[in-house]
């Protein structure tokens, strides 16, 4: 198996974290957790039968009231983690919560590969340590999809000499979503540290350690969330500069149509991830 491997400096932490990979033939997959993220999956792969992909295991809390996804997805259940890693699974998609990656990552990847989608959680230095020992002792990946945003290939690329000086990351979000009362002009939330936002917002700044780990660590990454009650949808912009020059990307994401809560483009993005394990050619990077 041929990994493309990619060293990153987190707050001072050295980590290699695996972004593609090559060479499988057929992959089973398991899912922790059964939600809009593990639906979208569902169908996508097993449904419309995904070449060389199948899901075939999913680990939930109460195997009743996920009982009916086994005969219309043609999954096992499990609620016993390790039976879940026991199964005939290759690789794990946590498509969960930060409290599901701290209590069951670090188990899973002493036997699977893995893909996470709760990127916020690596915020906590002691669990990336922790990541970053047990991949190196076990020989296993962790697979970081992009979520709901873009641009990370050009911000390593920028950044593969260390120059990249400024990251900024704002973000608009339907007003609704991020504060209770009702305001009729954009309202700014959060304006800081990555680090510090994904602590006070971690359902909404996944984002935000993602872009820090392909750039230049949570403490220099800066961040704005913005409470914006005349969009319907979130947008991200996108912010670079340095000794290659400056860039700016912005992204409009729909939501996905089964859950308003939850970015099309980030459920997406798993699929890609997935998809593009047995790529030959390998583009970007």
């Amino acid at each position: 198996m041929i990994a493309l491997i990619q060293d990153l400096t987190y707050d001072r932490i050295k980590v290699s974290l695996i972004y593609d990979t090559g060479g499988l033939i057929k992959m089973n997959i398991g899912i922790i957790g059964a939600g809009a993220i593990a639906n979208f999956l569902l169908k996508e792969i097993n449904v419309k039968k995904q070449e060389n992909l199948k899901i075939s295991s999913l680990y939930v809390r109460n195997k009743e009231k996920y009982a009916h996804l086994e005969s219309e997805y043609g999954v096992s259940l499990f609620t016993d983690i390790e039976q879940f890693l026991d199964s005939d699974v290759d690789i794990v998609v946590e498509a969960a919560n930060i409290e599901a990656v701290n209590s069951l990552l670090p188990k899973v990847i002493k036997k699977k590969d893995a893909v996470l989608i709760s990127i916020g959680a690596l915020a906590d230095e002691n669990l990336l340590n922790e990541i970053n020992e047990t991949v190196n002792e076990y020989k296993t990946k962790v697979y970081l999809p992009s979520g709901g945003i873009g641009g990370l290939d050009l911000l390593q690329n920028a950044h593969a000499l260390g120059t990249v000086k400024d990251v900024t990351l704002t973000t608009r979000k339907p007003a609704k979503s991020l504060v209770d009362e009702d305001i009729t002009e954009e309202k700014v939330v959060f304006e800081g540290k990555a680090k510090d936002a994904i602590s006070q917002f971690p359902k909404n700044m996944n984002i935000s350690i993602i872009l820090s780990l392909a750039g230049i660590g949570t403490d220099q990454t800066k961040v704005r969330l913005i409470a914006d009650p005349q969009v319907d949808k979130n947008i991200h912009q996108i912010e670079i500069s340095g000794g290659f020059g400056d860039a700016t990307l912005t992204i409009s994401n729909n939501p996905l149509p089964e859950n308003p809560r939850t970015s099309y483009l980030a459920a997406m993005s798993i699929l890609g991830t997935l998809k593009r394990l047995d790529d030959s050619l390998k583009i970007g990077g």
